[in-house]
């Protein structure tokens, strides 16, 4: 282990609270917990749920989580047995997803103001149930999140995965209580959601000649010149969509423009400054052929592509990516350098914002808004963008200091393609280290923005970008425990963290991933050891 965690127990190693002491693990952490002696044994009698006028598909919840106990489950109240009760009911101090969990003799009673929030209460409900054995503790919990983001990110441009991993990567967001997925579907390398008006997005874009062996930056490069691809059928994104839903988590698709577009290109070459030849690209960067934004056919493809993206997805957002977007070919380009003269613009960075407000302008027509990264303020920031800051906090504070909202993302602390550990052992990343303490110590709301800018800030998302991630057992190890760090940041209390709490109350919550057959990084343990025992060797 390394010196500066052993320095960082040292320091803490007497830090503990009431909340570890009584041997309840939940994560991410309530904000209030109260236990008190005696439980409820699941397994003495059969459960009557009464969902007092709740939705019966969040009884679908109830129903999983009390056969896993072999507890027989009624929807009658009159049914003979303890009571399970979810009830909406107004209570102000609760919000929109918050929720209070009641444990006692009596019976279990979930009450919150929307069927979101009894949804977390039911999240909270499994967690508080024993790894072994059916005894459930006592406890009055009050609990809401911090932020209204709370977001995970998928590349599937990179590597594509399954429909039913997806699903599962959705299942444990849900679990940890993050309510915002951020499915980053097209790029350089791949086009991944059919598109019926353009079919040679399908057939063309959705397919490369081959795949980086190594990493990026080797010479020689090496291909393994395989063809690769696939793509979502819209009836598959439909059900990943209805999914989702059911779990309280809105999908964010991304259609990356103007740059990263090589493999929009390679099927529709005239979009493109020179007209191509173009081919997805078979290894990882930035490339200068970018959609050309002189051309009015350019807009007429977004759009259509726009229209059938905003037909299939209910959320509020769709992010239109804007970030590393190459000008080489903007100014080499008759068609574009005759754009900035006729509208009047300084440069091809006046140009990159020209190109993303006229999207916006159409996006918001559609009753849409859209996100960003954080390049869509050079030039001028759109009126009703969201900024998605990834190049450090930078582009958040600029961004909420001009009264926009802000999705904070910044690469130290929430990009789960780094590294986790400085083992030779670990699998081949992008490069960077972001171990789990990291991700816990992170703080979304900059301490340059005053209390009012502040209010600009969404909450904050981890993204796993996939050039080195080809298997879904790869992608959950790189994103789980890191996940739970980061759900704890964005739900609870900034007052409450407690690092070494959190260590408490992950030693069961790693098997409780295990149990979710979660290909878990292993990391923590060390930690965790040490914490048990100081004189553990390093």
């Amino acid at each position: 282990m390394r010196k500066s965690i052993v320095l960082f127990f040292s320091a803490v190693l007497a830090v503990t609270t009431s909340f570890a002491q009584s041997n309840i693990n939940i994560v991410p952490r309530p904000v209030k917990l109260v236990a008190s002696k005696g439980s409820l044994d699941l397994s003495k009698r059969a459960a009557a749920i009464d969902l007092s006028g709740a939705d019966v598909s969040l009884a679908m919840f109830l129903d999983e989580f009390l056969k896993s106990k072999d507890v027989e489950a009624g929807r009658d109240p009159k049914t003979k047995g303890y009571p399970v009760k979810l009830t909406i009911a107004k209570v102000d101090t609760l919000g929109a997803e918050g929720y209070t969990l009641s444990v006692s003799k009596k019976g279990i009673s979930i009450q919150a103001n929307t069927e979101a929030g009894l949804f977390y209460g039911i999240q909270t409900l499994i967690q508080l149930t024993p790894l072994k054995g059916t005894k459930l503790p006592y406890v009055e919990i009050t609990d809401y999140p911090r932020f209204a983001y709370r977001g995970l990110h998928l590349d599937v441009s990179r590597h594509m995965f399954p429909v039913e991993f997806v699903k599962k990567y959705i299942d444990l967001m849900a679990k940890h209580k993050f309510n915002r997925f951020h499915w980053h579907l097209t790029d350089d390398q791949g086009w991944r959601i059919e598109i019926k008006n353009y079919p040679q997005l399908q057939s063309t874009a959705a397919y490369r000649n081959g795949t980086l062996i190594g990493h990026a930056g080797e010479n020689p490069e090496r291909f393994d010149n395989k063809r690769y691809g696939g793509y979502y059928t819209q009836e598959e994104v439909k059900e990943v969509i209805e999914y989702a839903a059911a779990r309280y988590v809105t999908i964010i698709p991304e259609i990356e423009m103007p740059g990263h577009a090589l493999a929009a290109l390679s099927a529709y070459p005239q979009l493109g400054c020179t007209g191509g030849p173009y081919e997805a690209s078979m290894k990882w960067g930035v490339f200068d052929p970018v959609f050309c934004a002189g051309k009015e056919e350019t807009f007429v493809f977004l759009e259509g592509v726009l229209d059938e993206v905003i037909g299939l997805f209910p959320g509020k957002y769709i992010h239109i990516g804007g970030d590393e977007c190459p000008k080489t070919s903007w100014k080499a380009c008759p068609n574009c350098q005759q754009r900035i003269k006729a509208q009047g613009l300084k440069d091809e960075h006046e140009l990159q914002s020209y190109f993303i407000n006229r999207i916006e302008k159409y996006v918001n027509s559609k009753g849409k808004q859209i996100i960003g990264w954080d390049e869509i303020l050079e030039g001028g920031l759109a009126p009703n963008a969201t900024v998605m800051s990834w190049r450090g906090e930078e582009g958040g504070i600029a961004a909420a200091k001009q009264k926009h909202t802000v999705i904070m993302t910044p690469g130290n602390w929430c990009y789960f393609d780094h590294y986790q550990d400085t083992s030779k052992t670990e699998p081949l990343s992008i490069g960077g280290l972001t171990p789990v303490r990291e991700v816990y110590t992170y703080e979304p709301l900059p301490a340059q923005l005053t209390g009012d800018e502040s209010k600009y800030i969404l909450g904050a998302q981890a993204n796993l970008w996939t050039e080195y991630i080809e298997t879904p057992q790869h992608a959950e190890y790189m994103a789980y425990p890191r996940a739970c760090a980061l759900a704890e940041v964005v739900w609870s209390p900034k007052e409450g963290k407690d690092y070494i709490n959190f260590l408490q109350r992950m030693e069961t919550h790693l098997q409780r991933l295990k149990n979710w057959n979660v290909n878990c990084a292993q990391h923590l343990v060390k930690e965790i050891e040490y914490l048990k025992n100081p004189q553990t060797k390093k």
